[in-house]
């Protein structure tokens, strides 16, 4: 997923990487399913349209999303969590807690116990010990007697807690947009007794067109009306199934998009000697393990402001960003300055081997980072905008419509309540 499932994204000493407690790989094993769960409730569907900037919506090339907005609640943006890259924000959306909380700290990742972490390692993505730090909605919701059906969502792979989806599918970019919509819509078609009351719904297309072309490409808004059209068919097919006005709908991103001219880059290997440090990320942000004996010097040279980027040490990380505890956080973090983008020669910086015109993983309270956030049904108010929020409160406000008791989370319910009608507050 994007960063598609691509990207970039010396074994460090335990004393500068810190430990992980990881638990035992679970065997997926059936739920019990609590007995008090009710017979019926609305059911939620959450659709991810990853890269989808909170200023597209005013493009014109989304009327179907547009009306969801008009006739539901819309916020004027919604902000992701730090780092604002595709696997960690897509994990805070489902749990509630900040990717330091989580553990998904960025696409990719360095675990001394468990190795490394990219989007395009498969074994890992579906390695539940690295998801193991919370509990997705879709478990919990499970747990508590519901149903869960997930198309492609970061952590829908594994079992994690031992628990996969009752419906899930493996991430392949390749299955067409009509087909996701059309197993959703199968999935609801199903007996009351198994039809999920939870489902997501994922779409890549709009995050891959801005990394390959840019946010302000015709290519992008091109992209923007092609997820446009599936959404279009799932309400149609909601409306033929009498649903639609029986459907909660929240409609969000992971992150916004930023331009990055292909002359805007900081080398890494003019400030740091190649072989002195393992870079674990490159792009908006960049992970850093000093070798063994070349700590003092990777520091001198890395850390406090460059003319385009500024690093710290992980525990010198700014508060407002909630990061920099994790054990999976390097010991050394860059962050560039929005447009630009950090390079190596260990790590070239490509997007399935093309250069990239657009990125995000920037400062969480930069404009171009914005995320979208719509909500559409029976139990929202209608012809509402609300200011901007954090993504973590998603979370409380989809177990507040599940009826399901939320697991620990950074999120707060009384921030997003005045989106729902009074009856069900």
């Amino acid at each position: 997923m994007p960063r598609l499932f691509p990207l970039f994204c010396c074994v460090a000493l335990a004393a500068l990487a810190g430990t992980v407690t990881v638990r035992a790989q679970p065997t997926p094993v059936p739920v019990a399913r609590s007995a008090q769960a009710p017979s019926y409730r609305t059911p939620l569907l959450l659709i991810s349209i990853d890269g989808f900037r909170a200023d597209y919506l005013q493009r014109g090339f989304s009327p179907t999303l547009s009306r969801l907005a008009d006739h539901g609640v819309r916020a004027t943006a919604m902000e992701p969590s730090f780092p604002s890259l595709t696997f960690p924000n897509h994990y805070t959306l489902v749990t509630g807690r900040y990717p330091d909380d989580h553990g998904i700290v960025d696409n990719s990742m360095y675990d001394p116990v468990l190795g490394s972490f990219t989007l395009g390692n498969r074994k890992a993505v579906r390695d539940a010990r690295w998801w193991n730090e919370a509990e997705p909605i879709w478990v919990t919701a499970q747990k508590q007697g519901l149903h869960a059906a997930t198309m492609f969502w970061p952590g829908s792979e594994a079992a994690i807690h031992g628990v996969r989806p009752d419906h899930w599918r493996p991430y392949d970019g390749d299955v067409s947009y009509d087909t996701r919509v059309d197993t959703v819509l199968k999935w609801l078609d199903l007996p009351a007794a198994e039809r999920p009351q939870l489902l997501t719904l994922y779409f890549e297309g709009v995050d891959t067109a801005g990394h390959y072309y840019g946010p302000d490409a015709a290519q992008t808004d091109k992209a923007i009306a092609q997820v446009d059209a599936a959404l279009a068919r799932l309400v149609a097919g909601l409306k033929q199934r009498g649903l639609f006005k029986h459907i909660d709908i929240i409609v969000v991103s992971d992150h916004g998009m930023a331009s990055t001219p292909p002359d805007q880059r900081i080398l890494l290997d003019h400030l740091i000697v190649p072989g002195h440090a393992r870079i674990v990320s490159t792009g908006a942000i960049s992970g850093i393990i000093p070798a063994p004996g070349h700590e003092a010097g990777v520091e001198a040279a890395l850390l406090g402001p460059h003319k385009h980027m500024t690093c710290w040490k992980k525990s010198q990380i700014p508060a407002r960003l909630h990061y920099g505890h994790n054990p999976r956080v390097p010991p050394v973090f860059c962050a560039a300055q929005v447009g630009w983008l950090i390079v190596s020669s260990e790590k070239s910086l490509l997007h399935h081997g093309k250069a990239i015109y657009g990125e995000h993983g920037f400062d969480n309270a930069a404009p171009q980072m914005r995320a979208l956030f719509v909500a559409h049904g029976p139990d929202f108010r209608r012809h509402l905008v609300v200011p901007e929020f954090p993504n973590v409160d998603v979370y409380p406000l989809m177990t507040h419509l599940l009826h399901i008791t939320p697991e620990p989370n950074d999120g707060h319910y009384g921030a997003v309540k005045d989106m729902l009608r009074a009856n069900v507050r």
